[in-house]
């Protein structure tokens, strides 16, 4: 029974942890839930992924990820230009892939192309109870 409850818990969390990711975004830009799992060998922890697509000239918001979120981000497809924390602005094409460390700020995130989607697989290693995966800028 005790078993049960923690599955529907966790269920419960990773849903309201995709949801959240999707908040932060606007017009521009399109979140999908890809995948989410507890860490079984990492009590407290889960991973959880998402696609981001973006259409020709797409921007997500100005945004800040949870305080235990690390992240790993792959360009699957078109080129996506990114600054992170105080770092310079660069743009990473399909096949490229960069990270955040917690709690960084994700200042530009945007198709690098006015003419041809693009599209993003972004993976965060977070605390099982950060619910709230990304915020935007007020």
């Amino acid at each position: 029974m005790k078993a049960h409850r923690f599955v529907i818990a966790l269920a419960t969390t990773a849903a309201m942890s995709l949801a959240v990711i999707a908040s932060a975004h606007d017009a521009g830009d399109n979140v999908k839930p890809n995948f989410s799992h507890a860490i079984t060998n990492l009590p407290g922890k889960m991973l959880t992924a998402v696609e981001v697509t973006y259409a020709p000239g797409g921007t997500s918001q100005p945004h800040t990820h949870a305080k235990s979120a690390f992240i790993y981000a792959y360009v699957v497809s078109g080129a996506i230009e990114s600054q992170v924390a105080n770092g310079p602005a660069r743009v990473y094409k399909a096949g490229e892939s960069f990270y955040e460390e917690p709690g960084q700020h994700h200042g530009i995130s945007r198709n690098a192309s006015k003419t041809e989607p693009a599209k993003l697989l972004a993976v965060f290693v977070v605390d099982s109870n950060d619910t709230t995966l990304t915020t935007p800028d007020k």
